[in-house]
């Protein structure tokens, strides 16, 4: 019988911390009720006392999903676990994951400790948690750079004091597969009281072996694997949930299993890559828009003759129709809304209308239709319901005269209009857009992204806006790269316009 491998997502906590990722809460209910149809068997759903947002996400997430554990991340100390439990109050299965750095470098550098300190330290905020709940998981943070006798010594102690889940991060993704799977088995050889726990991994990907460590882990003993969606995470990344499923799924002599129902990974990818405007790359294994893809003569004459030849995995175990339908202007809404369907995009007849009508503007100015125009023309419409819309834009430019811009925009259905001129496009319609908004506001970061390739393709932009000492970020796209400038900085100013 198949060992049961535990899979615990973090996309809604440290998937998050990505900077410009953010989600709102309604955003993250999303994700999370995507993340139970997935299969997931714990989603982590923020950390409570980091923000009012924060804690607010884990009492709606809460409430929103059935049958996963919800999980709330503290530190070691009474008042974060407090908080946690107070916002898993509507939960119906609970855990509290609370920790503390246990290497030399943080017993030093981050807490001026003592190692018989920190495991004090964590005895402690272990028996706490269990005061409010009977799921309590710990994480040594960057275990993957302690010394391994240590580390069992820590461990045997929080097991002793309750933890149901020991979490063993390879925090600066410093690990060698090989050395991260010695100290599971270290552990699993050397600490009384193991079997009474589960040994979870949580390895970032800052030298490429995230996954690679993550499985090592699994092979020595570990039976939860702490991963995100697409694999991201902070710096560059945690273990994708992806690549962890389908390794086991395509290697079925190692006789592990997972709940993850694998026809939903592309959907969801595609849901999180969207609601967090951060693209997948092309060469990412399992979701990537390439993972399948066959340029070589030799590769394609091998796959038509038969698919194994050169693919490992089915394309549609993934959730990737093979057989996709080409989206056109000439391409009806039943085409339209079976792709969206495809891509995880369930929309109500008004909304399909919506949607239609700006694909076929969208169709009509260029030659091919891909997922990514899609996902951004179902953005836009979730926009739309914003204060502030832009209502029009007309820009007057060229070379050697001052660029003029006029602006339209609509602030809770009342019209306001003005005109500037600047250095360039941009320039003069974003001061429209200032001359419209009286706060003190000032563009930090302006970047812009081709979605795919060619000059009527759709680009994305990525505006960070500072506004009394905070930044707001904005997203927007456009085949016009004027208009998706002004729409992304609109984006921004309506998170902090109320």
């Amino acid at each position: 019988m198949s060992e049961k491998l535990y899979i615990f997502d973090t996309t809604l906590r440290d998937g998050e911390q990505v900077p410009g990722c953010q989600l709102n809460t309604v955003e993250k209910i999303e994700v999370a009720r995507a993340l139970e149809a997935l299969g997931v068997d714990i989603i982590e759903a923020g950390f409570p006392v980091s923000s009012p947002g924060d804690f607010n996400s884990v009492v709606t997430i809460s409430k929103a999903v059935t049958w996963p554990t919800i999980c709330a991340l503290t530190r070691a100390n009474e008042n974060d676990i407090k908080v946690a439990a107070e916002a898993l109050q509507y939960a119906k299965h609970k855990r509290i994951h609370t920790g503390i750095g246990t290497s030399d470098y943080h017993i030093k550098y981050k807490f001026n400790s003592t190692r018989e300190e920190i495991i004090e330290r964590a005895v402690a905020a272990v028996k706490y948690a269990k005061k409010y709940v009977e799921d309590v998981e710990f994480y040594a943070e960057d275990a993957g750079r302690t010394d391994n006798e240590y580390l069992a010594r820590v461990v045997e102690a929080v097991i002793k004091a309750g933890a149901t889940v020991v979490n063993i991060p390879d925090t600066t993704g410093y690990c060698l597969p090989e050395e991260f799977g010695r100290k599971i088995r270290f552990l699993k050889e050397n600490v009384k009281g193991i079997d009474k726990a589960i040994i979870a991994t949580h390895c970032h990907n800052d030298l490429g072996m995230a996954t690679a460590n993550t499985i090592s882990g699994i092979l020595n003993g570990a039976r939860q694997a702490e991963v995100t969606i697409n694999g991201i995470g902070e710096r560059a990344g945690n273990t994708s949930l992806e690549e962890v499923a389908m390794i086991f799924k395509s290697h079925k002599e190692l006789d592990i299993e997972t709940n993850i129902n694998t026809q939903k990974i592309y959907s969801t990818s595609r849901l999180v890559s969207s609601l967090m405007s951060m693209p997948v790359q092309p060469n990412k294994a399992i979701v990537g828009r390439n993972a399948f893809a066959h340029s070589s003569g030799i590769h394609q004459d091998g796959v038509l003759k038969n698919r194994e030849n050169y693919e490992i995995i089915d394309p549609r175990d993934v959730g990737i129709d093979e057989n996709s339908i080409v989206l056109t202007a000439r391409s009806g809404r039943a085409a339209l809304k079976h792709r969206l369907h495809i891509l995880g995009v369930e929309l109500d007849k008004k909304g399909l209308d919506k949607a239609y009508e700006d694909f076929l503007k969208l169709a009509d100015r260029k030659k091919d239709i891909n997922d990514d125009d899609l996902l951004m023309l179902v953005g836009k419409a979730r926009s739309e319901n914003a204060r502030i819309t832009l209502d029009y834009l007309q820009v007057t430019s060229g070379v050697g005269v001052r660029s003029v811009a006029s602006v339209g925009l609509l602030i809770a259905g009342e019209r306001f209009e003005a005109a500037a001129t600047g250095n360039g496009p941009v320039d003069a319609a974003i001061k429209a857009v200032k001359q419209i908004i009286h706060r003190q506001m000032t563009i930090q970061e302006f970047l812009i992204q081709a979605i795919t390739k060619g000059s009527d393709d759709v680009g994305k932009v990525h505006m960070a806006v500072a506004h009394d000492g905070v930044h707001y970020n904005g997203f927007a796209a456009n085949t016009d790269i004027v208009a998706a400038s002004v729409e992304a900085f609109i984006d921004a100013i309506n998170k902090f316009v109320h």
